[in-house]
């Protein structure tokens, strides 16, 4: 056994991190290798008891099961259809307004993003209904990008979100209320998205052309009206089921879960889209996708694990706190490095790493820990549109390799980080947005 002071161990375990990343290496599988590989030399065989509780800690966790049901519902959803009338029928209500068929994903997106809480669903979806019709119209090809990428990541932080339960389980705070206090910051910066497309393309009317009037004829008010019918209130109910079921305190957010699993399928049947083939691809793709979650989530808890016990959290901190910033400097360095690191990790691995480091510090200094993390959250809306390694940008890269280049897409989103940016500073100007609503909830 080796003893290594706490910063040494900071820089090789984060520098083996980017090393193992920047090699194409999984990201479980790099957590989980840094932590047997320090465990070792740090702890010698006694790492691998810690491991072993901390795995077993986790899959005991009964607030996790609602990840697998909120991805079996997202997949329905997804298998359903509903994405595809619903954005049929507000590109025609939308249209005649400049930038109007961007406006439309936006909205898709919010509403999906409020029934599903996994993004991959959210910007296939979109990106494979929207951005072909927004190319064929006209549409700037980076505001199109762009629009689908920032309004499809909508679903990690509106809730449901599994992210927010992994971070509820983290923090020990109430799901419930995690839920309640990003409702309001998730539509505000899905308005943000809305206003800043109303505003580019008032001005380069070019970006985002209206429907000319022959198409916009091709459909009339009453169908139109009846498109939105059929469309939106099967979504909405099933909005109402999950949420309001948490919001209400009739379910828990696991329970819930389940009923909004329930919800998607009987959509799905009523839609005339389910068949036993069908089921058989959403539950083997669920499998994957719980899988996927889970083996970054004992990867990064075994990490953790060792970090922590060896000291460089703790060094961390100190790091942090010794630079004299004040609060809100302290704050701001905080937020920062949550940005940086969402460049290189997935959101697990970013909330495993910061928030046994952060949510103390913040505790220190007095910040409210809902507040805090919901902002968090917030932040990590970036981590999915930033370049090298931004989640969204690799699914749009797939959906559209012919009409976009890379450089495109990652110019796209510039706009759109700053608009996350924006919506940081409301809810650190007016903390009310995050605070009133949770706190009606038990």
């Amino acid at each position: 056994m080796l003893n290594i002071d706490p910063i040494t161990i900071t820089i090789l375990m984060f520098g083996g991190l980017l090393l193992g990343l920047f090699l194409g290496h999984s990201l479980a599988f790099v957590f989980g290798g840094l932590a047997v590989i320090f465990g070792y030399l740090t702890w010698g065989p006694a790492c691998f008891p810690i491991f072993s509780s901390r795995i077993v800690g986790l899959m005991d966790n009964f607030i996790l099961v609602a990840i697998p049901m909120f991805i079996l519902m997202a997949n329905l959803l997804n298998s359903s259809g509903v994405a595809d009338g619903l954005f049929d029928a507000l590109r025609y209500l939308m249209g005649p307004i400049r930038g109007g068929i961007a406006l439309a994903v936006v909205i898709v997106c919010t509403l999906f993003a409020a029934c599903t809480g996994v993004i991959a669903a959210s910007i296939v979806s979109m990106g494979l209904l929207g951005l072909p019709i927004m190319l064929k119209y006209g549409y700037d090809k980076e505001l199109s990008c762009g629009t689908i990428c920032a309004g499809g990541s909508l679903g990690i932080l509106i809730p449901p979100s599994i992210m927010l339960v992994v971070m509820a389980d983290m923090t020990g705070l109430s799901v419930g209320k995690l839920f309640v206090g990003s409702l309001v910051p998730g539509l505000l910066l899905a308005g943000l998205y809305a206003i800043y497309i109303l505003i580019i393309c008032w001005f380069k009317p070019e970006m985002g052309p209206p429907l000319s009037k022959e198409e916009r004829e091709k459909v009339s008010t009453p169908q139109i009206l009846k498109m939105c019918l059929i469309s939106l209130v099967p979504p909405l109910i099933l909005i109402m089921g999950v949420l309001g079921s948490i919001f209400t305190g009739v379910a828990t957010p696991t329970e819930a879960s389940g009923v909004g699993a329930f919800l998607a399928l009987l959509m799905t049947i009523a839609y005339g889209k389910f068949s036993w083939k069908m089921m058989e691809e959403v539950t083997l793709a669920t499998a994957k996708t719980v899988a996927m979650v889970m083996m970054i989530l004992v990867g990064a808890t075994c990490f953790t694990g060792i970090f922590m016990g060896s000291g460089g959290g703790n060094a961390v901190a100190s790091a942090i706190l010794d630079m004299g910033l004040g609060k809100w400097g302290t704050f701001a360095i905080m937020m920062f490095i949550i940005f940086i690191l969402g460049m290189f990790l997935d959101w697990i691995g970013i909330v495993y790493l910061t928030f046994p480091i952060f949510i103390p510090i913040a505790a220190q200094l007095g910040f409210d820990p809902l507040w805090f993390v919901v902002l968090i959250a917030v932040n990590l809306q970036s981590s999915f549109l930033t370049p090298p390694f931004g989640y969204a940008l690799f699914f749009m890269k797939g959906i559209a390799a012919k009409d976009l280049t890379t450089a495109q897409i990652y110019r796209s989103v510039i706009p759109f980080v700053a608009i996350i940016f924006c919506g940081i500073m409301l809810c650190v100007m007016f903390p009310e947005l995050i605070t009133t609503l949770a706190n009606m909830v038990d």
